[in-house]
């Protein structure tokens, strides 16, 4: 079968059948089928496509009659994709088929180190495979990522095309290079011919073309595809259509007998929308009815279908679009949603969920609220988080919130956990997952939380009561329901403990903690640059858990265990929510958790049995507990870091009594070791232990004397080091795998290690293994005259064997000043300062750069300052970033040439680089290193000048203000003033939508993608989301400077008096985006212990508490809530929101968290409940049914009767018996256009299942609807119908067109 090309952003491709062969054997089976099915139409089938996918190639595959035609050219009628879709649909696949192969390279490497570790004879043919197989995925891998970064090039040079008429057509070829080769080749003739005429006269042959009557439906179809090609090119073109022509061409394709053809009309119209006025147009053209024709065909017009709904869904993309949007096939579309079979349900639902945010009171009309409230809460529906999401943009505002019936609507998926019975099956467990994800997005948006937590928390406690039902699926699901929405990651033992062993980790756990406090405490870091809203957010949620009985909800699962594996679960969810309230709720919370009252009692209770399974579950919980807080990293442990100097002292004691322990080894044990190897007993490297060979190294060769007698009595480091040799071709032929790093990794100890003795230093310097090293390195230098045709470090080489971990033994040497001189002896150093000029080999410089140490003064830093400054783009950015991890490092005040000044010296220097990118990197690493005080002050001092990039160097200018070093440089260059007038006048506005954004993905848990390559590119980690950014005026008010001058210029009062006028204001989103701009500020000045005076000079607290407790702009709310946990980071603070009856949060050194809750939890939760009324939404219906039924012929009258009735489901089968009755005598209504308004108007008026509106519409005449769209109607009969309907007394009702 010949796939046709997709186009126009579609999801799939279309299949042709092919066609019969000359031999007389039989088709292919599917194209068979497709014959089968046609029934005289073209028919097309889709393959392996998802529900509601949609495909717009289009192209016919069997005549009118029936016969099969034959094979045209595809690329003949099929016109290109967009280029920028395509290019990034395939950016996107080979960004997936490297994932797909970076996890089996993964996998390929983990099991060549299970089966290193055996170490047996019979594994060694798997061992050649796993290797044959991971030499194949990296191959895979660098070919797939030269590709994409040629895709990537490919998009970025044709994203704007040249001016010139000449350089117009070779930019249009190179862009069709995107294509296939052979379509490509095929057309180039035809679009150069294109090309030289004007799209006006091309668009004229093409009108012209398709006024031809009684051609075979591929002629139309072809220039379709044409006329789709050209407005694609040419966009202005659809602003200069003579709908006169234009429309009548439509109408007739519209009106076709083939299903492809009307499809292929859809989809040029869809084309030529440029404003609402362009879609009036187009609805006069009857479009209205055609559409609901084609949407309620059966499934075997597929093509039709889809295209009709993308037709509609254009709508949505136009300015106001929705306006256009008749209730009647919204109507439609509700019931293509409620149809359970049908291939466009879920996009059907995905357009109404998107016209209930674009326009609620069409979808309410309609009748549309109760399909997606089903959508929502039935588990069938895959993306019913975007359903979820529609609903709580309506739930913001009191002007949105009208819309929903009962309030109730967000419980839907509440039901299915409260309704579960205690059988299991699979589809069920599947729902509830579904329901689950549903439930934890809605509890991630305040509007969703605050309405789940109306009526005294009713939803939380019936999810919270489900807990005890007795269905072990149920209750897991729940489980994993309440760690995904407390954002509880379970930690690395939990595996282990709900698999049932015992919690025996408590050592090795404390040292993890201690290691881990000790590597984050710097010594001047500023811990207000990093304010974790995410974690005042969750405390809420875990309160509001609380509040509504989560504790004794665990405990009487822990009472009624269903299975030990969710005992266990259910312990560490309970020991995780008590370590949590611990760290994040005051202690009028914690305190009384924290006793586990009711499990006291049973314990306590000697008369039953049920004590034993209290006393069980209180030693299980407090093991976890204590497990816990010994696992815990530094950033976990907010209130205990203060701990954190004390526990550095006794890790480092007891590294260095075990470093002394291991070299303290006798004789007799050292050569037993040293035997034990097998380096003594083989010369083959692949039998040697390197596991004991790595403890050797880093414990008893480090003992003078026992290095010594390894390098003269035995051979053992003799032959070390003929292995390390290059030109004994040993280490540098290994494989380049995760598992053979390990011989690297003994190769850099092993150097270190010489390094500390004197005779092993001589021993490095006089041996033969630096001297080769530097001639193979020679054969890059230019100046050396030395050449060889297969160099050691060739691109290959390095690729695929350990060549590469030279450098990396080198990079041990320059960690050492003596090191570094045996690489002077030897000239390496010389050789690197050519290898670096260097411009094809980027590969080799890379690894030199990322290899070395430049912690010693000297010619490495003058090498990698070279790097950043005449090699390529790319290798500028590698060494930036290299740079990173010496220029966070603290400042040492009494070391005049610390390595943290050398670096940030340098990346001042990158501020100036040509290239933006360098300089954003630079920018970021530097903004990152002023997170400690002194070496902010040390920045400030180099004096960068940041002008000349504009936003990017916003961000660092900003951390200047926060010494008075940095205020006054910036206010030297008349920076302070300027930027203060922009945040007042329009940036704060813009600082909502940055924090809103982050939260939403911070809430929104989207995991990262794992870097695909494994480089020595020292990247910052993935920007952290849910942290509040730097605000200018909390960076002011750091400075008595600052606070002087936001004082002079009275901005804080301006906030102030913004909040205090509109605090209560609920329908103007421009004044509530307003409102919460200043708010941000507020909050940020009030958060910096400086800020005291302008909290205390206002009474601005007392309006944020108001906002947080009564506004009825649930958003807003949330934005209260946040700020006053800034102003609570101040102890000042603190007492002012004491006075108002909110508590603070406070570790046990005194200082504050930053989260509070208010005395009284459930003020925080005070909404107003709200009911629609029928004044301010039209629940009336604005026709009533009386016009539609009413009707001169008592024949007609009978027919509009039943076809009402086709919507009640007790009459509907009657009704439905009596209209074929009719329709069998030829009654003469089925042939009016009168009558089929009409009828049109029943479905406007009336909720009908698709069924039955397919049903009613196939009754009337074919003849009908041509004489309609193309307004060839009895004008006489029809205006004496109207007349008869407004004798009757009813209201008039607009012809639906």
């Amino acid at each position: 079968m010949t796939p046709l090309v997709k186009a126009d952003g579609d999801q799939g491709p279309l299949l042709a059948p092919v066609r019969s062969r000359p031999d007389g054997r039989s088709l292919p089976a599917p194209a068979s089928s497709i014959m089968a099915g046609s029934r005289g139409q073209a028919s097309y089938a889709t393959a392996r496509e998802a529900p509601g996918s949609f495909s717009s190639q289009l192209r016919p595959t069997t005549s009118q009659d029936g016969r099969l035609k034959p094979d045209f050219d595809t690329h003949a009628i099929i016109v290109g994709d967009d280029n920028s879709t395509t290019t990034e649909q395939r950016q996107a696949e080979l960004q997936d088929q490297i994932d797909k192969e970076t996890k089996i390279k993964i996998g390929s490497e983990n099991l060549l180190e299970a089966l290193n570790a055996k170490n047996a004879k019979n594994t060694s043919n798997q061992r050649l495979q796993v290797e044959e197989q991971l030499n194949l995925s990296n191959r895979k891998l660098a070919q797939l990522k030269s590709g994409l970064a040629a895709e990537i090039q490919r998009a970025k040079e044709i994203k704007s095309p040249p001016a010139e008429a000449q350089s117009r057509l070779s930019y249009l070829f190179r862009r069709n290079l995107s294509r296939s080769p052979s379509r490509h080749i095929a057309k180039k003739e035809e679009e150069e011919d294109e090309e030289t005429e004007s799209p006006t006269f091309v668009l004229a042959e093409i009108l012209r073309a398709l006024e031809a009557t009684g051609m075979q439906p591929e002629y139309y179809v072809e220039r379709a595809n044409a006329l789709v090609d050209l407005f694609k090119r040419h966009p202005t073109l659809k602003y200069e259509l003579a709908w006169s022509i234009f429309g009548l061409r439509m109408q007739t394709m519209l009106l076709s007998d083939s299903r492809e053809v009307v499809a292929a009309a859809y989809r040029i119209m869809r084309h030529t929308f440029t404003d609402r006025k362009s879609l009036r147009v187009i609805r006069a053209l009857h479009t209205d009815y055609l559409v609901i024709l084609s949407l309620v065909k059966e499934s075997k017009a597929a093509v039709e279908r889809e295209q009709a709904l993308k037709f509609v869904r254009a709508f949505l993309d136009v300015k106001g679009g929705v306006e256009e949007i008749p209730r009647s096939i919204v109507r439609i579309l509700v019931a293509v949603a409620e149809h359970t079979d049908d291939r466009l349900r879920n996009i059907a639902t995905l357009t109404l969920a998107e016209i209930l945010v674009k326009k609620p009171s069409l979808l309410v009309e309609s009748g549309g609220m109760g399909t997606l409230t089903d959508a929502l809460g039935e588990g069938n529906y895959h993306a019913a988080e975007s359903v979820g999401s529609s609903f709580v943009y309506l739930l913001d505002t009191p002007q949105r919130r009208r819309f929903f019936r009962s309030g109730h609507e967000l419980e839907a998926p509440f039901a299915m956990f409260t309704d579960a019975g205690t059988a299991h099956s699979h589809p069920h467990e599947e729902k509830l997952k579904a329901n689950a994800k549903v439930i934890a997005s809605l509890l991630r948006s305040w509007p969703g939380f605050l309405a789940l937590c109306m009526n005294n928390f009713l939803a939380i406690r019936s999810l919270l009561i489900s807990l005890e039902i007795p269905t072990p699926h149920v209750r897991n699901v729940l489980l994993e329901l309440l760690f995904d929405i407390l954002r509880i990651k379970p930690p690395s033992w939990s595996t282990s403990f709900l698999a049932g062993r015992r919690l025996t980790t408590y050592g090795r756990v404390t040292n993890l903690k201690n290691q881990a406090i000790h590597d984050d405490s710097g010594p001047s870091t500023d811990p207000t640059n990093k304010w974790n809203l995410l974690e005042h957010y969750v405390a809420v949620v875990l309160a509001a858990f609380l509040h509504a009985g989560l504790i004794p909800a665990l405990l009487k699962a822990e009472e009624e265990p269903l299975s030990l594996a969710l005992k266990r679960k259910t312990t560490l969810l309970l020991g995780e929510v008590l370590k949590m309230a611990n760290e994040l709720l005051p202690p009028s919370w914690s305190s009384e958790l924290q006793v586990l009252p009711q499990l006291l009692r049973s314990a306590a209770d000697f008369q039953t049995e049920a004590r034993f399974v209290a006393i069980g579950t209180i030693y299980q919980v407090d093991s976890v507990n204590r497990t816990l807080y010994r696992s815990g990293t530094a950033s976990n442990q907010t209130n205990k870091s203060f701990n954190a100097g004390h526990d550095v002292a006794p890790t480092k004691q007891t590294d260095q009594s075990k470093a002394q322990a291991a070299m303290q080894v006798d004789e007799p044990t050292f050569r037993a070791m040293m035997v034990d190897t097998q380096v003594l007993g083989t010369v083959t490297f692949q039998k040697w232990r390197w596991d004991l060979i790595q403890v050797i190294i880093d414990g008893p060769l480090l003992n003078a004397k026992r290095l010594d007698e390894a390098m003269k009595v035995t051979k053992f480091v003799h032959r070390l080091f003929r292995f390390y040799q290059p030109l004994k071709y040993r280490f540098c032929e290994v494989k380049n795998t995760k598992p053979n790093q390990r011989y690297v990794r003994a190769g850099c100890a092993f150097m270190r290690t010489l390094l500390q003795n004197p005779e092993g230093v001589k021993y490095l310097s006089d041996s033969k293994f630096i001297r080769q090293l530097a001639e193979c390195l020679s054969h890059f230098d230019r100046l050396s005259g030395l050449t060889s045709d297969s160099p050691m470090f060739s691109v290959d080489r390095m690729n695929e064997t350990l060549t590469g971990g030279y450098f990396a033994l080198l990079g041990a040497l320059t960690k050492d000043p003596k090191g570094i001189q045996i690489l002077e002896r030897w000239r390496v150093l010389n050789m690197f300062y050519h290898i670096i000029e260097l411009t094809e080999r980027d590969d080799l410089i890379k690894t030199l750069l990322s290899n070395m140490d430049y912690t010693l003064d000297g010619h490495l830093r003058i090498i990698i300052s070279k790097a950043m400054t005449s090699c390529s783009k790319d290798v500028r950015i590698f060494a930036t970033r290299l740079l990173r991890k010496y220029a966070t490092k603290p400042m040492q005040p009494t070391d005049s040439s610390s390595v943290a000044e050398w670096a940030i010296k340098s990346l001042v220097t990158q501020l100036y680089d040509p290239d933006v990118e360098v300089c954003e990197v630079a920018i970021k690493i530097l903004e990152e290193a002023c997170n400690q005080t002194e070496s902010l002050e040390y920045v400030v001092k180099c004096r960068p000048a940041l002008d000349h990039l504009g936003e990017i160097g916003a961000p660092l200018l900003l951390r200047f203000l926060s010494t008075s070093v940095g205020y006054h440089y910036l206010d030297g260059l008349n920076y302070i003033t300027g930027e203060m007038d922009d945040w007042f006048l329009g940036r704060n506005d813009t600082y909502v939508a940055l924090i809103e954004a982050s939260m939403a993905r911070a809430l929104a848990d989207i995991p990262e993608k794992p870097q695909t390559q494994l480089s020595y590119d020292d990247t910052p980690e993935h920007p952290e989301y849910g942290i509040v950014p730097p605000h200018f005026y909390r960076e002011l008010t750091r400075t008595k400077e600052g606070c002087k001058l936001l004082k002079q210029k009275g901005h804080f009062d301006e906030f102030v008096a913004n909040i205090r006028d509109y605090a209560m204001e609920k329908d103007d989103a421009e004044i509530i985006l307003k409102v919460k701009g200043c708010l941000w500020a507020v909050g940020n000045v009030g958060s910096m212990e400086l800020g005291a005076p302008f909290l205390e000079s206002s009474d601005v607290v007392k309006w944020i508490v108001k906002i947080a407790e009564t506004s009825e702009v649930m958003s807003l709310r949330g934005t209260a809530f946040y700020v006053l946990g800034l102003i609570s980071r101040s102890l000042h603070g603190q007492e002012i929101l004491l006075e108002h009856g909110w508590d603070g949060v406070v570790n046990e050194a005194g200082e504050a968290l930053g989260f509070c809750l208010p005395l009284d939890f459930k003020k925080l939760f005070s909404m107003t409940p709200w009911r629609a009324k029928p004044d301010n939404i039209s629940w009336k219906r604005k026709t009533e049914p009386k016009v539609a039924v009413t009707d001169r012929d008592p024949v007609n009258a009978r027919i509009l009767k039943l076809a009402t009735d086709l919507g009640n489901t007790v009459l509907a089968k009657k009704a439905a018996s009596d209209l074929s009755a009719i329709k069998a005598k030829k009654a003469p209504g089925f042939t009016k256009p009168a009558m089929f308004h009409k009828v049109m108007q029943i479905l406007d008026a009336h909720h009908f299942r698709l069924p039955a509106c397919r049903f009613v519409l196939d009754l009337f005449d074919k003849s009908v609807l041509p004489r309609i769209v193309l307004e060839e109607e009895d004008q006489s009969e029809e205006s004496s119908d109207f007349e008869a309907a407004e004798d009757s007394g009813a209201n008039g009702v607009a012809k639906f067109s």
